[in-house]
């Protein structure tokens, strides 16, 4: 990704953030910045495996949950701070997450060594309740947000906590809507753009 297409997602994300207005925003953006989240890689391979493709990423589930909630939410005006606040903050987690390794592959007969992200763990709380942790260190949360982004991975989560997904989608719709606006963020944009 270009510097200037780096520096004008993490302008906007930062821009949306603000504009919640939350208490301990502020921190929250401070954090962020000490770490490698705007030039983070989104996954290792599945998906924005590539520098800034995280903070990418997230504005991508922003957008696709913004025009979720507009057009299927009655109600829809409530959610707009949460919207940002779930979205942009969902995969917090990874930041920190990723490191650059080494690997060998064989290119026209010849062996090279290739860079290729890998994940080095330093926090391993899981994904979404890791995120809704370092999250509250900072802002409070109401618990549909919470949920939200607790429960964002849905059914790609281990089937023992199957049962309370389904508890959570039944009785929180922002969480639902999370889960779907990343996937289709996951597969619907960014498979499109990485083709």
């Amino acid at each position: 990704m270009e510097k200037e297409t780096l520096m004008q997602l993490k302008e906007e994300y930062i821009e949306l953030l603000k504009s919640t207005k939350r208490e301990g925003i502020d921190n929250l953006i401070k954090y962020l910045e000490n770490t490698d989240f705007f030039t983070a890689p989104a996954s290792t391979r599945y998906h924005n495996s590539f520098e800034g493709g995280l903070v990418d990423h997230s504005i991508n589930v922003y957008n696709q949950l913004l025009n979720k909630v507009n057009y299927e939410f009655e109600d829809s005006q409530k959610y707009q701070q949460s919207l940002i606040i779930v979205s942009l903050l969902h995969d917090i987690c990874k930041a920190n997450f990723y490191t650059v390794g080494t690997k060998n592959v064989k290119v026209d007969g010849k062996w090279k060594q290739e860079a290729y992200y890998q994940v080095n763990d330093h926090l391993p709380l899981g994904h979404g309740e890791k995120s809704a942790m370092i999250v509250s260190k900072f802002i409070n949360l109401n618990t549909e947000e919470m949920m939200a982004i607790r429960w964002h991975m849905g059914f790609s989560e281990p089937k023992e906590n199957y049962y309370t997904i389904g508890n959570v989608f039944n009785k929180y719709k922002l969480a639902v809507a999370l889960h779907v606006a990343d996937l289709e963020a996951t597969y619907y944009v960014e498979n499109n753009n990485n083709k």
